[in-house]
């Protein structure tokens, strides 16, 4: 069995080589697809434009949302995710820098499962990298029908 991909949503270079070097470090195993700004998300999750070839029945099994991004912000992300039949269930994780108390109850409103600050900190960072994978990778059970 092929390992379920992991959606990351990051238009910042640094976070994003922070990110993934913080998934290399906890041993993940699943393949992470980023996504540099919200229309390639949409793409990607979608099957379209530069994604068009892709299996849209092939989820991935988590996306890791940023909200603030060019083209497209993560919230209006979010928004057609949660608008779409395919897309409504797929596990989001708003994994962002922003402190808005505004940005936390948007995004919980559209559907968030979960809303993670970006630690400062590497080591800090790993550690939130490591139990994102341990509990929506490994404990959460998703719905009958989805990875």
């Amino acid at each position: 069995m092929t390992p379920k991909v992991i959606l990351l949503v990051e238009d910042n270079p640094d976070d994003e080589e922070l990110a993934l070097l913080a998934f290399r470090k906890s041993n993940l195993a699943n393949e992470v697809v980023v996504a540099r700004d919200g229309r390639e998300a949409l793409d990607y999750l979608f099957a379209e434009g530069a994604h068009a070839a892709r299996d849209p029945a092939d989820l991935p099994q988590l996306v890791l949302l940023d909200l603030k991004l060019p083209r497209v912000g993560g919230l209006d992300v979010l928004h057609r995710v949660r608008g779409a039949a395919a897309t409504r269930r797929l596990p989001v994780v708003i994994l962002t820098s922003s402190r808005e108390e505004e940005d936390v109850m948007r995004g919980y409103d559209l559907g968030a499962n979960s809303y993670v600050r970006k630690p400062v900190d590497f080591g800090q960072f790993v550690t939130a990298v490591q139990q994102l994978q341990m509990y929506w990778l490994v404990l959460n059970e998703p719905p009958a029908g989805r990875p």
